[in-house]
């Protein structure tokens, strides 16, 4: 199946710019100018990747994003923003993007976010596939269990819903449990990037995934914070979740 990338932009450049640096990695797109034309065709479709800009005539990039994420919740989503605000950046994470850029960005970095998103589709669509089987690819840490040949994650016999970017964040930190990671490291080691300025990309996930294997989101037992440090994965409180 070819890749194929959805851009909700209003401003044809820009939207002209992305679409010809994309075809330049191998990738195609389809361009939409208007936000309820952009949600109608994302959810008939099979994209890839959708990339939203926030500000789109007849309903902005936020309310696509949060509508996408209740219909077709595997959907990778990456924002576009020419504002600066930390506040648009945040509440984009939060309703569910992957990933966020503010405009203006480099064209060489927005490559780079958007085969990082692709290789994790990929990794997600084989995972679906029927030719699948399951094996002792599992890691199992407690009452979690984390399927790598599915993607299925389970906490005391409950399927998980999650995204491939959230699947990959508890992986990474399952992986190494007991260890802290900066969110500078954590954008590194799960994202594919170091820059500064997008840590908030990291805290949003995290809140995300704790809403999903907690009990409580707001007293968080199994991804835990070290004050002024980072992030670890707790596995002596998942020997602890008997029921959920």
């Amino acid at each position: 199946m070819n890749d194929k990338v959805l851009i909700a932009e209003d401003d044809a450049d820009i939207a002209q710019l992305i679409s010809v640096n994309l075809r330049e990695i191998g990738i195609e797109s389809e361009h939409i100018a208007d936000g309820q034309c952009a949600l109608d065709r994302a959810l008939v479709g099979n994209y890839a990747l959708l990339l939203l800009d926030v500000m789109l005539p007849s309903m902005n990039g936020f309310d696509i994003c949060q509508q996408i994420r209740i219909q077709k919740p595997a959907q990778a989503i990456l924002m576009l923003t020419a504002k600066s605000s930390e506040t648009d950046r945040v509440l984009g994470l939060e309703l569910g993007a992957d990933d966020y850029m503010t405009k203006p960005f480099s064209i060489r970095e927005l490559q780079a976010r958007v085969r990082s998103q692709i290789r994790k589709v990929h990794l997600l669509r084989n995972s679906s596939s029927p030719h699948a089987t399951l094996h002792k690819d599992t890691l199992i840490i407690g009452s979690l269990e984390i399927n790598d040949v599915n993607h299925q994650v389970r906490i005391a016999d409950v399927d998980l819903d999650l995204t491939a970017t959230e699947y990959d964040l508890l992986r990474f930190l399952a992986n190494h449990k007991d260890q802290v990671f900066s969110r500078a490291q954590l954008l590194e080691s799960v994202w594919g990037y170091n820059h500064c300025g997008y840590e908030h990309t990291v805290n949003s996930h995290i809140n995300r995934l704790r809403a999903k294997v907690e009990r409580n989101a707001t007293q968080p037992e199994i991804i835990q914070t070290v004050w002024g440090v980072g992030y670890k994965l707790n596995p002596k409180a998942l020997t602890e979740v008997t029921a959920r």
